[in-house]
């Protein structure tokens, strides 16, 4: 298991310097820039390398299943010191940010978006009571501990929410990476796609607001403060909007979408 540790250790090395040396990629397409960052290239090399056709020799045992568990488990103790120094951003800003505080209270009404627009659309695809798991967020920590201990995640819920789960930490951080610069381009303000950042993910945040802060360096301390203000209060009341508005909204919805379904 140790040995297999380094190798882990001394491939993530690697992945970092490769993406480092990269870089960063602007990528013109018509009138719209899409900024990429070397984390997107990061997640990128990493997630074809994790393919079964590579799984062998040196990258079997890098991919293998403790530190899988391993890197799943403590990604959260990683992203501490990243978030530390994303809540000391705030400290300069509180001022403006309090002023506009109802702005990031009323932001919060934004994470109903995944019960009014994803439900529909899952139900639309054929998806039955997993679509209560994929639909309740955006299917991070808070979403996956809420089914587990609602359903369990060998329901059909739990599979729902596992998926979306495994999909956000494949592609939510490229998603986010470029559909920032891209709303930026179409005429979004920078302050806006600052606090819209903060949708409850670390990495995701990370992504879309290094995009725009590469974009606009000028403005980096506000975009920083902005999604850091609004990623700190999406953690702190994500959970109660969750449970009151959402759980409420989804299942009204659902049973109104699926007569007869229990």
């Amino acid at each position: 298991m140790k040995a297999n540790f380094l190798y882990l250790l001394i491939f993530s090395l690697i992945i970092i310097t490769i993406s480092e040396l990269i870089g960063f990629q602007l990528i013109t397409i018509g009138a719209v820039n899409i900024g990429l960052l070397p984390l997107v290239f990061a997640i990128l090399i990493t997630m074809i390398l994790s393919f079964q056709i590579f799984r062998k020799g040196i990258m079997k045992k890098v991919f293998s299943k403790a530190n899988i568990n391993f890197s799943n488990k403590y990604l959260l103790f990683i992203m501490l010191p990243l978030m530390a120094r994303y809540g000391a951003n705030v400290a300069p800003h509180i001022k403006e940010i309090l002023e506009i505080g109802w702005v990031f209270i009323f932001q919060e009404l934004g994470n109903l978006g995944t019960v009014l627009l994803g439900l529909p659309a899952a139900i639309i695809i054929g998806l039955k009571r997993e679509a209560i798991g994929a639909t309740l967020g955006i299917g991070r920590e808070g979403e996956l501990a809420y089914i587990s201990e609602k359903y369990t995640l060998d329901s059909d819920e739990g599979r729902g929410v596992l998926s979306l789960y495994i999909i956000g930490t494949l592609f939510g951080a490229i998603f986010f990476s470029v559909f920032a610069p891209l709303l930026l381009d179409v005429g979004f303000r920078v302050e806006a796609l600052a606090m819209a950042s903060g949708v409850g993910s670390a990495s995701m945040m990370t992504a879309a607001s290094s995009t725009l802060v590469a974009r606009m360096p000028e403005l980096e301390s506000t975009i920083l403060a902005y999604a850091s203000a609004s990623q700190l209060l999406t953690s702190f009341l994500g959970t109660f909007t969750m449970v009151f508005l959402a759980v409420p909204l989804q299942r009204f919805m659902y049973n109104l979408m699926v007569r007869g379904e229990k």
